[in-house]
C-alpha cells in the first residue's frame, strides 16, 4: 500500500497544479476586473514580405477607454484615446487624424487592453476564444466582428493562485493583407496612478488636422 500510495502522490500534485491554471479567458477576464490603469514600454515590430520595421516607446492606459502611446523617433507619433475621440499625430508629416472613439476602437488592439469592464463587454466587438500556451504565456485569440484587423492574439503572464496579477506581454495582430505585427510590453506596472491630463491631447498651434 505504502509504494502505491508514494506512486499516486505525484500524480495527485500534478493535477492540483493543473486545476490551479486558469485558462486564457479567466486569465483575460482577471486582467479587466483588477488592473484599472497600466503603464509600460514596449517594443513593436511591422513584418513585411521584404523587411522588419522596428519602434519602441511608452504606453499607458486607465480603464474604461482612455489610453496613450508615445513612439520614440525616428517613427514619432503619438495616439492618445480620451474616451471620445481618438487622436493619431505623425510628428514628421506635422499631421493629426481625429475620430470618434467608438467607431475607432474596433481597428485599434488597445481596446483589448483599455476599454473594457470585463471580458463579456468584449465579446460585441471581438469573438473570444483560448489559443494555445506558448512561449510561457496564456494566448486568447480575438477576432474582431468588423474591422480592418484580421485577427489578434494577446499574450499574458497568469500566475497561479486565488488572486492573481495578470500582465499583458504581448500583442500579435494580423491585418486582412498579411501583414503582421508584434508588440511587446515590458516593465509593466499594474494599478499606476495616473494623471488625468495624461488622456487630454491638444493639438499644437499650426499643424493640419484631419477628422474622419
Amino acid at each position: 500500500m505504502k509504494h502505491r500510495m508514494q506512486q499516486l502522490w505525484p500524480l495527485f500534485l500534478w493535477c492540483l497544479a493543473e486545476s490551479a491554471q486558469a485558462s486564457a479567458l479567466q486569465c483575460l477576464d482577471t486582467f479587466l476586473r483588477t488592473v484599472r490603469t497600466g503603464r509600460a514600454t514596449f517594443v513593436q515590430e511591422v513584418h513585411t514580405p521584404s523587411k522588419v520595421q522596428t519602434a519602441h516607446g511608452t504606453f499607458a492606459f486607465a480603464r474604461p477607454g482612455r489610453f496613450r502611446f508615445d513612439y520614440a523617433p525616428p517613427f514619432a507619433q503619438t495616439i492618445v484615446a480620451d474616451g471620445k475621440q481618438l487622436w493619431f499625430h505623425d510628428h514628421d508629416l506635422r499631421q493629426v487624424t481625429v475620430r470618434g472613439q467608438t467607431a475607432a476602437l474596433a481597428d485599434t488592439p488597445a481596446a483589448l487592453l483599455a476599454s473594457a469592464a470585463d471580458s463579456n463587454a468584449l465579446r460585441s466587438q471581438y469573438a473570444l476564444r483560448d489559443a494555445p500556451e506558448r512561449d510561457g504565456l496564456q494566448w486568447v485569440q480575438a477576432t474582431p466582428t468588423e474591422s480592418m484587423i484580421a485577427s489578434v492574439q494577446l499574450g499574458m503572464v497568469c500566475p497561479a493562485g486565488p488572486a492573481p496579477t495578470v500582465t499583458p506581454a504581448v500583442l500579435e495582430l494580423l491585418d486582412h493583407f498579411g501583414q503582421r505585427t508584434v508588440i511587446r510590453f515590458d516593465q509593466f506596472e499594474a494599478n499606476p496612478s495616473l494623471d488625468a491630463a495624461l488622456f487630454r491631447y491638444r493639438p499644437p498651434a499650426g499643424i493640419d488636422i484631419v477628422a474622419q
